[in-house]
């Protein structure tokens, strides 16, 4: 049975450090688009992953995409290496450090401690480095302008958060959240809760609902993997 990428197909992809998700979207789609031999498909994905973030996504092309919305409600996971004691605008490396804290007073089991704070329903304020709409305009929009806008905050839920590692000032967390949850805003409350402050240094999306890395394609198996399945054509429909 070969795959019918216009009646709808499902793909998970681990996408790379530095790619948008409109550019893995757009590499795929193209590639699809010239192996089937036309000149438009569609193509859309479940869950915007920051350029500097890696890990799952989801794809879904022709009638599938009518699915995205079932997929970004799923339960989502995340490994998140966090700094502390550094801020960024961006609360993360896309802008550069704009101020200095104190880490002498943070322990590892005052992290631990803290981190239960967070578990459960929160409130959670989204960056303004974010694709949140204020008056009908992306909020990175007025952010990268130097405009201050006022971001309402956001109920969301987090499920589990771990520590992994603790290599002061620099920590390793597993969380696993819904919805709307922005882990670069996480890594700025967590560094306010720790009398300091913190900004997101790594990012990995491990799961999203049942899908895991391991049952991911990489970005540079698009043409192997276009090249050995099977394809139903527009003609076979």
């Amino acid at each position: 049975m070969g795959k019918d990428f216009f009646a709808g197909e499902v793909l998970y992809f681990n996408k790379p450090i530095g790619w948008t998700s409109f550019d893995l979207v757009n590499r795929f789609r193209y590639k699809l688009s010239r192996k089937l031999d036309v000149k438009k498909i569609k193509v859309g994905h479940a869950g915007t992953l920051d350029p500097l973030a890696t890990g799952v996504m989801i794809l879904c092309t022709g009638r599938a995409t009518k699915r995205i919305d079932e997929f970004q409600y799923q339960t989502k996971e995340y490994v998140a290496t966090l700094k502390l004691g550094e801020t960024t605008p961006s609360f993360d490396l896309e802008k550069e450090i704009d101020a200095v804290y104190p880490t002498d007073h943070i322990t590892c089991d005052l992290v631990e401690e803290t981190l239960k704070r967070f578990v459960g329903s929160i409130e959670q304020i989204p960056p303004m480095f974010s694709a949140v709409k204020v008056n009908g305009r992306r909020a990175y929009k007025f952010a990268r302008k130097g405009r201050e806008v006022e971001l309402k905050a956001k109920t969301l839920v987090i499920d589990e958060l771990e520590l992994l590692e603790c290599d002061l000032p620099v920590i390793k967390i597993r969380v696993v959240c819904s919805k709307g949850t922005y882990i670069r805003a996480l890594a700025r409350d967590i560094g306010e809760a720790l009398d300091s402050g913190a900004h997101l240094i790594a990012l990995e999306r491990t799961r999203i609902g049942e899908v895991t890395l391991e049952k991911c394609l990489s970005a540079e198996d698009i043409d192997s993997f276009l090249d050995n399945i099977e394809i139903e054509t527009k003609e076979n429909i």
